[in-house]
């Protein structure tokens, strides 16, 4: 049980770009805590819901996730990284030429949350940086460090620098992040998710999954399984690497959806490494590593199906 800035410490040793990480994933931790209290706050000083614009995707842009958004790439140009990938930005945002990291971001996953007292949280992913380059078109297998934050009745860090995943909890007392433990995923679990609204765009591998799970003992499966939906990406991994089970969210047949539905960059690919290093696994469905995966752009969408390793290869051999 350490605190997060002690694990900092020591995994990053005296390595230039692992020192330069560390400084991103200190400045993403450090906005975790004041945009926790500013969600903490709901309407009392504002309508955080307010609907104020939209994305490069189309997805309509709430008060409190544009502020988010500046509050992240502002600690992360401040902390000295060489560009910043938002998904509430159309573009890579330029920080220092000489900087050795990069980092991307979702700066409220679940923002439909936003003004119901729900849980929601942020994604990031921390990369080399690539002089001349774009830093977040690389395999996720690069990832120097992902990780998330959840605002609920706690406030809670998970982060992976590759070393395993580890889970730390806001002291509220003194502002730091606490109680470090390595988490494991279990290999087999009661519990999968999946969203039930989109089953008739499912492609016919998650129909038949879905089916036997809900069959409950006397299906195929030959056990009840319980399905969980936060909608909200983080708070259904967080789940996962808890409690084990299977989160999916596959390609399917809606337009917008032909390569899922998450962002590879910013979403799936942290998702893939903290739940590989805490002993699980994330795969496309179809047997191919997300970490393996180059997106194709920054806001490029990729198909995930992540969890306790026995409910992904049942869910694969189905």
């Amino acid at each position: 049980m350490i605190s997060l800035e002690d694990h900092l410490a020591a995994a990053a040793g005296a390595d230039p770009q692992r020192l330069a990480a560390v400084a991103a994933v200190r400045a993403i931790a450090a906005t975790g805590i004041a945009l926790g209290a500013r969600l903490a706050d709901g309407a009392l000083f504002e309508e955080p819901g307010r609907i104020v614009g939209v994305n490069s995707d189309g997805d309509k842009q709430k008060a409190l996730d544009v502020a988010a958004h500046g509050m992240f790439t502002d600690a992360l140009l401040a902390a000295g990284v060489a560009a910043v990938g938002s998904e509430e930005a159309e573009a890579v945002i330029p920080g220092d030429p000489a900087g050795l990291v990069a980092a991307a971001f979702d700066p409220i996953d679940g923002s439909s949350h936003i003004g119901l007292a729900a849980a929601l949280g942020t994604f990031f992913s921390v990369l080399p940086a690539v002089p001349g380059g774009d830093a977040f078109l690389q395999a996720g297998r690069n990832q120097i460090a992902a990780g998330y934050l959840i605002y609920g009745h706690e406030t809670v860090l998970g982060l992976t620098l590759g070393d395993g995943t580890y889970l730390f909890t806001l002291d509220r007392r003194d502002g730091r992040f606490k109680g470090g433990r390595k988490l494991q995923v279990p290999a087999t679990s009661g519990e999968f998710g999946a969203d039930m609204a989109n089953r008739r765009h499912w492609p016919a591998k998650l129909t038949r999954f879905a089916d036997a799970a809900l069959a409950g003992a006397a299906g195929p499966r030959g056990r009840d399984l319980r399905l969980r939906w936060q909608s909200a990406a983080v708070v259904d991994m967080h789940r996962i690497l808890l409690a084990g089970g299977l989160f999916l969210y596959p390609a399917d047949a809606r337009p917008d959806a032909a390569n899922g539905r998450l962002r590879h960059v910013y979403e799936v690919n942290p998702i893939a490494m903290l739940v590989e290093q805490a002993g699980g696994r994330a795969t496309d469905g179809n047997g191919a590593a997300i970490l393996d995966k180059v997106p194709a752009h920054l806001h490029a969408r990729a198909p995930i199906v992540c969890g306790s390793a026995d409910e992904v290869a049942q869910y694969e051999a189905g």
